[in-house]
């Protein structure tokens, strides 16, 4: 106050007339100084509030999605994508831990790709499909045509599950691993080199019991006409003949049979005849030959439906995933999250 009166003072007592021009040019100044302000501090909220959401190191993970029936590459932040896998994966009346265990499986799946450079053999490059190819993935629209009215509780209860696991993966020697996972299994898991012929030490066989409990569909039965039986697997069979089984895998399926003098792997056999599992023996009746098989996909990694079993009897999610995943940790993304952004 003492210095603005007295500054005062002096202005009146000399009252120069060069003063007004300068305050003139002095306000020309300012001017846009104050017009701009408001705008640059609502652009930094605009900007604020459109930036998505980061990690921990400051940074973003999108998924690259090869969206098979569009022929088109979506970009998808990581946790909405990991919501998008759980339901479409496995069903939203699942026990939460089970939900928690898939939406882990899913991410590191995902994260596993995108560290190698994304799949291989796509039409266009992205990291990863959204078919059976790799795992199923649904926009929320896609969602809500299908649950139609039911959309709101199964969404709600699927994204809980993935937040309550947000940036959380399963790790081998520190890398992400291949969180394979599959429906049924038929009563044990299936080693990873006895399916893919790749001996990885995580995915080896273990007890799953709690499918033949749970699993609506642990048992089925398909019936094929001999003549299609044959032309499948290029054979012709003799009168009674079916074949042997020579060997099944530590996981109790079929490794090798003979049919018609010629060896097939249990494998080959479920994807020629299009069977629900490895673990099979038929029987002719009449002019075709019937089909009882147990459990449901190629066995490797999680059992969906034994996961909803151990969830029931109280187990946690991490207790899931290091039942069927040997020798895991539970790690996150942000620890190898600048490499992935790299390689992006």
């Amino acid at each position: 106050m003492s210095n603005h009166c007295r500054g005062g003072s002096q202005l009146k007592k000399y009252n120069p007339l060069w003063i007004i021009p300068i305050l003139y040019v002095l306000t020309l100044l300012l001017i846009p100084a104050v017009v701009l302000l408001p705008f640059s501090k609502h652009q930094e909220e605009k900007q604020s509030t459109e930036q998505p959401k980061q990690t921990q190191e400051g940074e973003t993970l999108t998924v690259e999605v090869y969206r098979d029936q569009l022929d088109t590459v979506e970009q998808i932040e990581l946790e909405s994508y990991v919501s998008g896998v759980v339901a479409s994966e496995m069903p939203a009346s699942f026990e939460e831990e089970a939900l928690k265990a898939q939406a882990l499986a899913a991410r590191t799946y995902v994260t596993r790709l995108i560290s190698a450079g994304g799949a291989e053999g796509l039409p266009q490059k992205a990291d990863i499909t959204d078919t059976t190819a790799h795992q199923v993935y649904k926009s929320d629209q896609e969602l809500k045509e299908l649950w139609k009215d039911e959309f709101d509780w199964k969404k709600e209860k699927i994204d809980q599950a993935v937040a309550a696991t947000k940036g959380e993966v399963l790790t081998y020697e520190g890398k992400p691993i291949t969180a394979s996972f599959f429906s049924t299994s038929n009563g044990w898991t299936e080693n990873a080199k006895d399916y893919w012929e790749e001996d990885i030490p995580y995915l080896q066989s273990v007890e799953s019991s709690w499918d033949e409990e749970v699993a609506p569909e642990f048992l089925s039965e398909v019936s094929i006409p001999i003549t299609e039986f044959e032309e499948k697997l290029g054979i012709t069979l003799s009168d009674g003949e079916i074949g042997t089984v020579m060997e099944r895998t530590p996981g109790h399926r079929i490794k090798t049979v003979s049919i018609a003098g010629q060896s097939f792997t249990g494998r080959e056999i479920r994807e020629k005849l299009g069977l629900r599992s490895t673990d099979f023996h038929w029987a002719q009746k009449g002019d075709s030959i019937v089909i009882q098989t147990k459990g449901f996909g190629h066995g490797v990694g999680m059992s969906q439906y034994g996961a909803n079993g151990m969830a029931k009897e109280g187990k946690s999610y991490g207790e899931i995933v290091t039942h069927y995943f040997k020798g895991v940790e539970i790690g996150t993304v942000d620890k190898i999250l600048p490499s992935l952004v790299a390689q992006k």
